[in-house]
This record gives C-alpha cells, sequence and structure tokens, in this order.
C-alpha cells in the first residue's frame, strides 16, 4: 500500500483517550505516550495508523500513529489537527535540513534525529549525496515511500541505503533488514571531516556507517595532543587516533577488538598519509590496558570511546561497573599531568553519573583530575530538554596528576 493510500484509509480512525492522571510529560512535549497510560481507544485499531489522542478531560493531545504491539502505543507526530501524508514528512525533512544549513552541518550531518526533529523513530543520515535511512517503528516504516520520496525531491542523491537491521524494531513486530532505496551503488564511500578523509562502509558498518556524532569531539583534541605519546582503545576505524596525528601527535597506536575495524582504520591511516604516525592493532582492550598499566606503560593522551555498555535500565549498575573499570585502567596509563579522553553513548547514564563514574575511577586511581572540557554530541543531533534519549553522548577531556 502507498503512502498516499494508506494516509486516506488510516487517518484518524482511531481516538486514543489517556488516563485522568497521567504524567505531565506529556502535556510537556515528550511525544511518546505508553500502554499504561491509556483509558481507552475508540474505533478499529489499525497497527501503524495514525490516532488523534485527547487528554482525560477531553482536549486535543495530538496526532501520531499506533502500535498496541509495542510498549511505546503512540508516538505524537504533531500537536495540531494537520493531515499526515506525503507533505506532511517531506515539510518536516526540510526543517531538520534548514536546522542543518543555520548551524553549519552541510555535508556530512544526521539530518533527522527521531524524535528530536520531531519525527520519532526516524533516523537519516546524510554522507555528502549519499543517504542512510533507519524506520525503527511501525508507524515510521509505513511512512517509508514517502521519505524516500522527499530526499529524491530535496536532494536529488546519488543513493540512499536503508540500516534497518536493528533488534529493536522486532519489537514493533518488524523484521530487520537492510538494502537499497535507490539505484544500487558502491556503499563504501570516501568522506570529509575537520580536513581528514575516511571511508564509511554504509553496507557493513557499525550504526549507519560512520560516528558522525563526534565529529566536532574530534577537533576538541587539537592542542592536547601535539608532540604526544597518544594511545586509543575501542578506536573502531580510527577516527579519533587520525585526528590526533593529523593534529601533531608524535606517535599513535590504536586499539580495537574487530579486525576488520582495524583493517579499515589502518586504511583511513593510509589514505591520509599518516601510517608513519599512526597504527591500529586488533585486541582486546579490557585485557590489555590492565596488563600495560602494570608493566608501567605511560601515554601523554589516553582516548577511551567505546561502545553503549547497555540499552536497558536493569544493567544500568554493570554498565557503570564497566566505565569505571575502564577508565581506571586509562587514568593509570597516562603520564604525570597528561590527559584522559573518555566517552559514553549509553543514554541510560546521565552526565552527572558518568561524571561521577570518571571521579570514582580517579580516586581509585589515587589521581588528581582537573576537567578542561565537557560536551554532548554535534549540534546535528540536537538536544530536547525533557527528551532523554536525545541527550545521550558525553565527551569528557580532563587533566590526570599525581
Amino acid at each position: 500500500m502507498n503512502s498516499d493510500l494508506l494516509s486516506s484509509v488510516y487517518l484518524c480512525l482511531m481516538n486514543v483517550y489517556l488516563k485522568k492522571r497521567i504524567s505531565q510529560r506529556i502535556a510537556n512535549g515528550h511525544p511518546w505516550i505508553f500502554g499504561n497510560e491509556i483509558e481507552r481507544i475508540a474505533g478499529e485499531v489499525h497497527a501503524g495508523g495514525i490516532a488523534d489522542v485527547f487528554y482525560g478531560d477531553g482536549s486535543f493531545a495530538g496526532r501520531g500513529y499506533i502500535n498496541p504491539q509495542s510498549q511505546i502505543t503512540v508516538r505524537l507526530l504533531t500537536r495540531k489537527r494537520e493531515e499526515i501524508n506525503d507533505a506532511f514528512f517531506e515539510r518536516r525533512i526540510q526543517e531538520a535540513w534548514r536546522y542543518r544549513q543555520k548551524t553549519g552541518y552541510t555535508e556530512n550531518c544526521r539530518l533527522v534525529f527521531g524524535e528530536a526533529d520531531y519525527l520519532p523513530a526516524l533516523i537519516i543520515d546524510k554522507f555528502n549525496d549519499y543517504f542512510v535511512v533507519q524506520t525503527l517503528s511501525l508507524g515510521m516504516d509505513i511512512w517509508k515511500p514517502a521519505i524516500v520520496k522527499a530526499l529524491q525531491k530535496i536532494f536529488s542523491p546519488r543513493g540512499i541505503y536503508e540500516r534497518n537491521d536493528v533488534p529493536v524494531r522486532e519489537l514493533e513486530g518488524l523484521q530487520q533488514q537492510k538494502g537499497f532505496l535507490s539505484e544500487p551503488f558502491d556503499t563504501t564511500i570516501i568522506i570529509n571531516e575537520n580536513g581528514l578523509k575516511f571511508y564509511a562502509d554504509l553496507k557493513d558498518g557499525q550504526k549507519t556507517g560512520y560516528f558522525l556524532d563526534q565529529q566536532d569531539n574530534r577537533r576538541a583534541i587539537k592542542h592536547i595532543v601535539k608532540d604526544a605519546d597518544v594511545l586509543g582503545a575501542f578506536t573502531y576505524t580510527g577516527t579519533f587516533e587520525i585526528h590526533a596525528a593529523h593534529y601533531g601527535a608524535k606517535n599513535v597506536l590504536g586499539i580495537d577488538i574487530s579486525e576488520s575495524a582495524v583493517q579499515q582504520a589502518n586504511r583511513n591511516a593510509e589514505l591520509n598519509g599518516l601510517s608513519d604516525i599512526c597504527r591500529f592493532e586488533e585486541m582486546n582492550a579490557f585485557d590489555v590496558l590492565k596488563g600495560w598499566a602494570k608493566d608501567g606503560r605511560q601515554y601523554d593522551v589516553v582516548m577511551l570511546d567505546p561502545p553503549a555498555f547497555t540499552k536497558s535500565r536493569e544493567n544500568i549498575d554493570k554498565a557503570i561497573t564497566g566505565y569505571k573499570e575502564i577508565n581506571l585502567r586509562g587514568i593509570k596509563l597516562v603520564k604525570n599531568g597528561g590527559f584522559l579522553v573518555t566517552s559514553s553513548c549509553t543514554n541510560l547514564v546521565s552526565p552527572e553519573l558518568f561524571m561521577q563514574t570518571i571521579e570514582m575511577a580517579a580516586r581509585d586511581a589515587k589521581k588528581k583530575i582537573r576537567q578542561v572540557t565537557f560536551r554532548a554530541q554535534a549540534s546535528d543531533h540536537p538536544i530536547i530538554w525533557g527528551l532523554e534519549n536525545t541527550n545521550y553522548l558525553k565527551f569528557l577531556i580532563v587533566e590526570v596528576s599525581s
């Protein structure tokens, strides 16, 4: 069923009435409505279809798509009584693009960042003339043809690829899948970032093929790495380490447990003519950092960029233990007066909790730390206050001393 026909069939056949006592967060702008917040649904329920939502007093709350199978039963698209159709999605994507243009993100950027761009469960990454799309809910997946049509109209792209090979889709009753949403193209491309070039594997790379959210933070290491011996752990494809070499580091070693990531990182170093300064090796960071600290190895700068340690609240304690342990090992490898560069992309770990964890690691290492900078993700991933999942990345540089 195409999206135009779908909009005429599914639009507002359902009215969702919320309980009188619900969280104020919905009135404050949060687009998620959980099943236990719903009093009743009037009309035949079409999973993925559009529904009007009303507060307990009967006043209009918004319009969004519904999926009774999901814990998040309704995700609001708008607070207005406007038609949800192809033109709606084109308009929202245009608005997201204007924001990126105004804030200086035009070549490579997260074009649509889900709830932060008022398009819940939609991710679109722009890599120059190529686009990667993720539709992470049933309601958004239904509108995929409209989304592709809007991208083609606004950008005339060279290629669009779908990276829906993510487990979260299964919670919506969707299959994991990936493939072309345009004519086929070579999915290994070269992008520019901060005067450097990097391979991006749109088909098989992690997430959408490249981590755009750290592009501003990679510039933040410019001064601290000059003439430094640098160690990077959890390097993935080596972007931080290659930036360090580019910014004047004396020697850079990057380690990662993934053989394919290490191979691509070394290719990236070669692509930028930095192989003589920057090298990558396949190692388990958790194992080797502890051993190297015992052996007395020391570096001017240690950089840690681990993957998310948990995606569920039940495992928060384990995640904190993991972050503390890896940062403790990293801090022990930093020379007196050197720097630790560390990140967390676990959105369930708040900025305050992350800072406390680093402080505990420093205390256990019997080191003093002094904050140089603390940041979130790049501004093409905008943060909406009150929407915790939009404020997910923590990036910290501290000076370490005895």
